[in-house]
């Protein structure tokens, strides 16, 4: 899909919804690497092309510089941020910690209950990366990992996580293309499920570490300012 036809779906889609449409969208395309590390958000050009209000475009501004994906300096205006070798490092230790903790409290065995709701998120996901359906790849990445690490059944650890997860969107962003990567990710996926269902532990947190190595090297290759 071109950047202008991206934008004219965007327009359809969030119409008058206002700034919580517009937040999603732009994480989605900061994810997605429609807006790349270090591009300016202007507010005039955000709120012609979305055909929303200044403060909508303030408050989705803000909500994404909470989310740590988003960047205002005082007087120089809104931009995606970007990282330092020291700060992806330092983000993927902190993710490290954190999932692989909640993957060592989650009580075994898991219902199959449980086990197939994760299974019909997977295989959404999988189609989607069939069909190169990148917006519904993301979001269908984001679900399996919610309802993975939701297994642990401690919510203020699972909301860690997903405030870990959302400061990598622009770093994820350079491998969620990567047709190889997909391919890896999806299949990994399918064996943290099978992990899961014969109770190995160990094989889930060795697995979930080397899951999310992949898009931080390829950031730190192609991206990374020193």
């Amino acid at each position: 899909m071109s950047r202008s036809q991206s934008d004219d779906s965007a327009e359809g889609a969030l119409g008058l919804d206002g700034w919580i449409a517009l937040t999603r969208q732009l994480e989605q395309d900061i994810a997605l690497g429609r807006l790349k590390p270090r591009e300016r958000l202007v507010e005039g050009e955000l709120m012609l092309r979305f055909g929303v209000k200044r403060n909508a475009v303030r408050q989705a501004l803000s909500e994404l510089e909470s989310m740590g994906v988003v960047l205002r300096p005082p007087n120089k205006g809104a931009v995606v941020r970007d990282f330092n070798a020291k700060e992806i490092e330092n983000l993927y230790m902190v993710r490290e910690l954190l999932e692989t903790k909640a993957l060592e409290m989650i009580p075994f065995p898991v219902h199959p209950d449980s086990i197939r709701s994760l299974r019909e998120i997977h295989d959404r996901h999988r189609q989607a990366v069939r069909l190169g359906e990148l917006e519904k790849v993301f979001r269908e990445n984001l679900a399996f990992h919610r309802k993975l690490f939701s297994f642990c059944d401690v919510p203020d650890l699972v909301e860690a996580i997903e405030i870990f997860q959302m400061k990598s969107h622009a770093i994820r962003s350079f491998s969620i293309a990567n047709a190889k990567l997909l391919a890896r990710a999806t299949e990994e996926h399918e064996a943290m499920i099978d992990a899961l269902e014969q109770q190995d532990r160990e094989a889930l947190v060795r697995l979930s570490v080397a899951h999310i190595q992949p898009a931080k090297n390829l950031y730190l290759e192609m991206n990374v300012r020193h």
